[in-house]
């Protein structure tokens, strides 16, 4: 055992270190717990199911984008305004570019999604999965990869982290219902919403 009077600036340094990352786990936990009631929180609240026909939302969206309408973004309202009146949150799930697939590091936000879905206050309740894009390329291929990453997020939700089917839609707006229309080509534009849509009876 080392005397008190001889440990060195050095064993102190090191003790110090230790007992800080000792620490840091248990702080991170507590700030996922938060960010986890506080998605719990920002997606309860649905009295009522939602009326809402997924397929027709993507059906207008589509037609929007063929009758090239409002080709200006800053100038193109919400293809789906009712969805703005939801509770939801928008989660940051990066992708490989121009593609559906979900880059490994978006796995641990999915399974954070998993466990605030799971969560007993939410079990009564269906989500819609919306992917969107920003306002780079042709309006047209954004749709379609807007809809395949929300398939992709509702396939790894259902298959890895075993979220019932039965609970999950999905469907791409594309760039139609920018999160930032001010600037068509931020990076906030191509994240994903969770939606609260249902509630069973």
């Amino acid at each position: 055992m080392i005397a008190l009077g001889k440990i060195g600036w050095c064993e102190i340094g090191l003790l110090t270190l230790a007992l800080v990352e000792f620490a840091a786990p248990t702080s991170s936990a507590r700030a996922k717990a938060v960010a986890a009631t506080d998605m719990v929180n920002q997606l309860g609240g649905l009295e009522t199911t939602a009326d809402l026909d997924v397929a027709a939302l993507r059906q207008q969206a589509l037609e929007r984008v063929k009758s090239k309408a409002d080709a200006i973004p800053l100038k193109r309202p919400p293809v789906a305004v009712q969805l703005l009146k939801l509770p939801q949150f928008i989660a940051d799930v990066q992708f490989d570019p121009d593609t559906s697939i979900i880059r490994p590091e978006s796995y641990r936000t999915l399974g954070r999604i998993a466990d605030v879905l799971g969560h007993p206050t939410l079990l009564p309740y269906g989500f819609l999965i919306v992917g969107h894009t920003d306002a780079t390329g042709k309006r047209e291929y954004n749709l379609t990869l807007s809809q395949r990453r929300a398939d992709s997020v509702r396939e790894v939700l259902v298959t890895t982290f075993k979220i019932s089917s039965k609970r999950l839609q999905a469907v791409g707006l594309g760039e139609e219902q920018l999160q930032d229309a001010v600037h068509p080509t931020a990076a906030i534009n191509q994240q994903v919403q969770v939606v609260t849509v249902a509630k069973a009876p």
